[in-house]
C-alpha cells in the first residue's frame, strides 16, 4: 500500500516567491543551461516494458551484496586526510576536518515506492545501518527523486542531524516530514555558505525533479562542492554531460577527488544520465584528480546489467590514464592516489 506521505508536499506560495528569484525558473518550471529532453512516448513505452521484464537476471546481482559493519575508529581517525563511506548508489558519508557530512542518504530497501513494480535494492536491511552512525553535523540533498530523498530514511536521520542543506525548493517534503524550517538551508546554483570552517557550493547538473504527477521540475538539482583549507571535493550529482562539468572545474577546481554520476542510463534518456565513458571525461576536464564512479550497485532503475557501469568507467578511465577507485559498500576511503583495488565487484555474479 503506498503511502501518501512518500510523496511529500506540493509547491506552496512561499516556494514560488522563492522560485521567482532564481535565473533558472523560467516562470512554471526549473530549466537546465542546455535544452534537456527525453526520448520517451507512447511508441516506445511498450518496448521498455518488455525489455523491463525480459532481462532481469542480469540487472541484478545473484545474491544480495554485502555492506561492511560501519568503522568508527578509522572513520573517526585524526589523519589529515578527508575519510568516505559508500554505501551504493548516491549515498555518501563524508569526515572533513572532523566534520562529518551525509550526502543523499537513500538507506531504503526501494528506490521506487510508489510504482506498482519497485526496484528493490541489492543488499538488505539497510535501513538498520542508520542505528549504527554518528550524529551528523549537516546533511546534503542534491534532488528530490525517490533514490536521492527517501522518507522511511529521513524520518531515522531526523534525530542524527539538526541542519540539512537542500537544492531549492526540497525544504517543502522535509518540513513535511516533520524536520523544522529553521534547520533547513535551500541552495539555487552557484550558492555558497561557510559551515564550520568548510565552504559548501551547489553546483550546476543537467537533470530535472519530482515525485509525482504534477511537480516535475518544481524544485531545483546539482551537485556539491566541498572545500576545507588543504582539500576540495566534488560531487557531481544526477545528470548528462554539458559544459558545466569543464565550468566547475575552471571556477573551482582541482579537486582531490570527484564523485561522478555513472549508473541508470539508456540511449532514451542520456540527456539527464550520462554513459560512463562520459563520466570518465566528466571526471577529467572537471580536474579531479581520483575519479569515483557512483550511482550503481543498488538498484536497477535502467537495462543495463548491474556490472556494466563500473566495468565500462574503469576500462575507459585505465585508456585514459585517469586514476580511480571502486571502493565496496561499506568500505571507508580515501584520497589515495594508485590505491591497490579490491575488485569486490568481480567477484559477485
Amino acid at each position: 500500500m503506498i503511502k501518501l506521505s512518500q510523496f511529500g508536499n506540493s509547491v506552496r506560495d512561499k516556494d514560488l516567491k522563492k522560485f521567482k528569484q532564481s535565473d533558472n525558473w523560467d516562470g512554471d518550471k526549473f530549466i537546465n543551461q542546455s535544452k534537456t529532453t527525453m526520448d520517451i512516448n507512447l511508441s516506445t513505452i511498450p518496448k521498455l516494458l518488455k525489455q523491463n521484464f525480459t532481462n532481469r537476471k542480469e540487472r541484478r546481482p545473484e545474491k544480495p551484496i554485502a555492506v561492511n559493519t560501519f568503522d568508527f575508529e578509522t572513520f573517526h581517525s585524526s589523519e589529515q586526510d578527508p575519510k568516505f563511506i559508500w554505501y551504493g548508489h548516491s549515498v555518501l558519508m563524508v569526515n572533513i576536518n572532523g566534520i562529518k557530512l551525509l550526502i543523499d542518504p537513500m538507506f531504503g530497501s526501494d528506490a521506487a515506492p510508489i510504482s506498482p513494480f519497485g526496484s528493490k535494492r541489492f543488499s538488505n536491511d539497510t535501513l538498520l545501518i542508520i542505528d549504527s552512525l554518528p550524529d551528523f553535523d549537516a546533511i546534503l540533498i542534491t534532488h528530490d527523486h525517490y533514490d536521492h530523498l527517501d522518507l522511511d530514511s529521513i524520518s531515522k536521520l531526523k534525530s542524527k542531524c539538526s541542519t540539512w542543506m537542500v537544492a531549492l525548493g526540497v525544504s517543502r517534503h522535509l518540513e513535511s516530514w516533520g524536520i523544522p524550517s529553521s534547520q533547513i538551508t535551500e541552495f539555487d546554483w552557484w550558492d555558497k555558505i561557510i559551515f564550520k570552517e568548510i565552504e559548501l557550493t551547489f553546483t550546476p547538473s543537467r537533470h530535472f525533479s519530482g515525485r509525482g504527477l504534477f511537480d516535475r521540475a518544481k524544485s531545483l538539482w546539482g551537485g556539491w562542492v566541498i572545500k576545507s583549507q588543504n582539500h576540495s571535493i566534488y560531487w557531481s550529482g544526477d545528470g548528462g554531460y554539458d559544459d558545466h562539468f569543464e565550468e566547475i572545474g575552471a571556477e573551482m577546481g582541482p579537486f582531490d577527488i570527484g564523485f561522478m554520476e555513472c549508473g541508470q542510463y539508456n540511449k532514451h534518456w542520456h540527456q539527464i544520465h550520462m554513459y560512463p565513458e562520459e563520466a570518465v571525461k566528466a571526471a577529467m576536464v572537471s580536474k579531479s584528480k581520483l575519479a569515483v564512479p557512483v550511482h550503481w550497485g543498488a538498484f536497477a532503475l535502467a537495462l543495463h546489467s548491474w556490472k556494466d557501469p563500473v566495468k565500462r568507467f574503469t576500462k575507459e578511465a585505465a585508456l585514459k590514464g585517469l586514476p580511480f577507485y571502486i571502493p565496496s559498500p561499506g568500505e571507508v576511503f580515501n584520497t589515495e592516489i594508485n590505491k591497490p583495488q579490491n575488485n569486490w565487484w568481480k567477484e559477485i555474479e
